[in-house]
């Protein structure tokens, strides 16, 4: 019996509304070719030696999804290529950080694929910028924070607040229960 999805949809967070998207490991894999301009069935089928069946599905669940459109490129017999929707091409920039977070923390292709300018063919080294600034940002200096219109369930749990009440309550010793155990 197959193992049921959790979903994720009733979070309220981005991160699980993407998820819900793009959280099969195929997927990635999948618009990292697209993207890389590996739209047609065989092309996709020969680069991720993955069944055509699940393929098959993995292609129809990407356009049902909007990441993909399903446009014939020949009549006879019926072809049909894989082009990524703007939803799609803004997957680009999760693909190049998933990239860059692999070669600095997985030896698998970290000296086999190269990221480039396609117009220059110069190597890119990827960096996460704050667009209103220009700052460049770490994992360190980022949090997450409620936004204006979150529900209360992500107020009380994202509160720095309420987070340091609580990481201080966990700290402080607690009184023994009369008459427990220990």
């Amino acid at each position: 019996m197959p193992m049921r999805r959790t979903s994720f949809q009733s979070m309220g967070c981005p991160i699980a509304g993407a998820l819900e998207l793009v959280g099969d490991w195929w997927t990635l894999v999948i618009m990292r070719d697209v993207l890389d301009g590996f739209t047609r069935f065989d092309e996709l089928h020969r680069n991720l030696g993955i069944a055509p069946t699940m393929l098959t599905r993995r292609l129809r669940e990407l356009v049902e999804a909007g990441l993909l459109e399903r446009s014939r490129y020949d009549t006879a017999p019926p072809r049909f290529e894989y082009l990524p929707t703007q939803q799609g091409k803004d997957l680009a920039v999760v693909i190049v950080a998933l990239y860059a977070w692999g070669v600095k923390h997985s030896a698998a292709g970290s000296d086999q694929v190269v990221l480039t300018d396609q117009d220059t063919g110069d190597t890119i080294i990827p960096v996460w910028m704050d667009k209103s600034t220009g700052r460049r940002i770490s994992a360190m200096n980022a949090a997450f924070l409620p936004g204006p219109h979150a529900e209360d369930f992500i107020q009380e749990r994202l509160d720095p607040q309420l987070r340091t009440i609580r990481r201080q309550r966990a700290q402080s010793p607690r009184p023994a229960d009369q008459g427990a155990i220990e």
